[in-house]
């Protein structure tokens, strides 16, 4: 595990989107899973800019979603696919080909499931993940009590979540379930890139970090991956022993 306590959000964001582009680069086609959320959209941003001039080249990269709520997709303004399209996919003007998203409107939830493991074998697995951590410890849609081993799933939504949730839409909004990519499947990526940023997640960055590893926390499981690499800002690390 490598930590880096950033001294600002910009600063978190820079290293990450730096260390993104060195590790995609050993690869011949990346698969990248970026998360949707406030914190990753400072490193989606600086991705963006590198790539509008010139310095790097994403044409080769494939984009794998995180997670969706259920009921929605990339129409539903609010929702993580319009979210992501927003903040890195048009941007980038990634080729729909390279794309691979849960519809959280489809009929048949378990083939979307089903669907997203086959391509990431089709792929050999995922390169490198970038992940957030919820209020309440969670990694993407995957709640506290969720098993390790978990791949991708529909799985009800903690009343934390469900609250959370609400500040990505202009309406209220019943969010009851999400799709999501599993912890087991996560724990399988090559790299992840874990970045939280915040005075208000100080206290679950604590409980994920220097708590007990545990199901509960679903967050302190990645700490068992052989390449994880977390950013925080100092906001976000206020709380630690060191």
């Amino acid at each position: 595990m490598k930590l880096l306590i950033a001294d600002n959000y910009t600063a978190l964001s820079q290293q990450a989107a730096a260390d993104l582009i060195k590790l995609a680069g050993n690869e011949k086609a990346p698969l990248v899973c970026p998360a949707t959320g406030d914190t990753p959209a400072g490193l989606y941003k600086v991705l963006v800019d590198k790539v509008n001039n010139k310095e790097v080249d994403i044409s080769c990269w494939h984009f794998l979603g995180l997670d969706e709520w259920v009921g929605m997709n990339g129409e539903d303004e609010g929702s993580c696919r319009f979210h992501l399209n927003n903040q890195l996919l048009f941007p980038l003007q990634v080729a729909s080909d390279n794309i691979i998203f849960f519809d959280g409107r489809a009929n048949n939830l378990q083939e979307e499931c089903s669907k997203t493991e086959a391509f990431i074998r089709q792929q050999g697995t995922i390169d490198i993940s970038v992940l957030g951590l919820g209020m309440n410890g969670h990694i993407g849609m995957n709640e506290p009590g969720t098993a390790i081993d978990t791949r991708s799933h529909v799985g009800e939504l903690d009343a934390e979540t469900q609250k959370v949730g609400q500040k990505y839409f202009n309406t209220a909004q019943r969010l009851t379930a999400g799709i999501t990519l599993g912890l087991g499947t996560l724990m399988e990526s090559k790299h992840i890139l874990l970045l939280i940023s915040g005075a208000h997640k100080a206290a679950i960055v604590k409980k994920a970090l220097e708590g007990a590893i545990s199901e509960k926390v679903p967050g302190s499981l990645l700490r068992n991956h052989p390449s994880l690499r977390i950013y925080l800002d100092k906001e976000a690390a206020q709380l630690l022993a060191f």
